[in-house]
């Protein structure tokens, strides 16, 4: 089986490559930004290459190349306040980039999976199941759910698996996430300011990764929530990591959403049900 991961140098494309190398019978074809930053052995079976998505023909040509089995979608525009702030290269990255994946898809048997967000509800109504009514509230989650019918409307048995609050040990050291910085800052003895009136179910890298690859063996289709099980505020989670690693929590302050001044505004309760 020939499986293509875009946004191959990020959190989740990084640890799903580590996981699926060591499965039998899978090769990877990498792609993200630029040159290649995974710096774990990779074997025989591992190739990259940087590939523009936004770029309509080099993506049909890529995988009229390549034929993969399965496309593993995660390259994304992802930080709220930048889509916020540039919304035509929001667009631009989350939805055409995304129809150019589809048509080519189209031509060749492939299993799609589209990776998406817990920021396409309005957070007004969570946690949520799969069938929910979305409804985002920054252009973040617009573009993603614009991505997600797209995928849904042209390719039927294409997969969504949506996430919420990943974090997990970096491939890279100097790569961040929401428990890392919360734990670097501590160290350092630096005090962060951190809301405690927004409400998600924090994913561990791990299992999302897990869920991915049962995913992609079972060719499952249609819309599924993948995520940890316990409701926290980020503030429990930054008192979480705080009491994990022995950390001074003073240097922690609890603070509500209305303390900073950000772009795109933030679903209050977004965390999913798993049952």
């Amino acid at each position: 089986m020939i499986i293509l991961i875009t946004g191959a140098n990020g959190l989740l494309g990084q640890h799903l490559i580590k996981l699926l190398l060591r499965q039998e019978g899978i090769s990877i074809i990498a792609t993200g930004k630029g040159s290649s930053r995974i710096t774990f052995p990779v074997s025989e079976h591992f190739q990259y290459h940087s590939l523009d998505i936004t770029d309509e023909k080099a993506v049909n040509d890529f995988i009229q190349k390549h034929q993969p089995d399965t496309i593993v979608h995660s390259a994304a525009m992802a930080q709220a306040d930048e889509c916020e702030q540039n919304p035509a290269s929001c667009w631009n990255t989350n939805v055409n980039a995304t129809n150019f994946l589809i048509a080519a898809a189209k031509k060749i048997n492939v299993h799609f999976i589209l990776m998406s967000t817990c920021f396409v509800f309005d957070g007004l109504h969570g946690p949520y199941k799969e069938t929910d009514a979305t409804g985002p509230i920054n252009y973040y989650g617009s573009s993603k759910l614009e991505a997600e019918k797209a995928v849904l409307k042209n390719l039927p048995g294409a997969c969504i698996v949506r996430t919420i609050l990943v974090y997990g040990n970096h491939c890279l050291p100097q790569r961040s996430h929401f428990v890392s910085w919360v734990k670097d800052n501590l160290e350092k003895q630096q005090k962060i300011k951190v809301v405690s009136d927004q409400w998600r179910t924090p994913t561990y890298i791990d299992s999302l990764t897990n869920g991915l690859l049962l995913v992609i063996s079972k060719k499952a289709s249609g819309i599924y929530h993948i995520s940890g099980h316990e409701m926290m505020t980020p503030y429990d989670m930054a008192i979480a990591v705080a009491d994990h690693c022995n950390l001074d929590k003073s240097f922690i302050e609890k603070v509500n959403a209305d303390t900073f001044t950000q772009p795109a505004k933030r679903p209050a309760i977004t965390g999913f049900i798993i049952d």
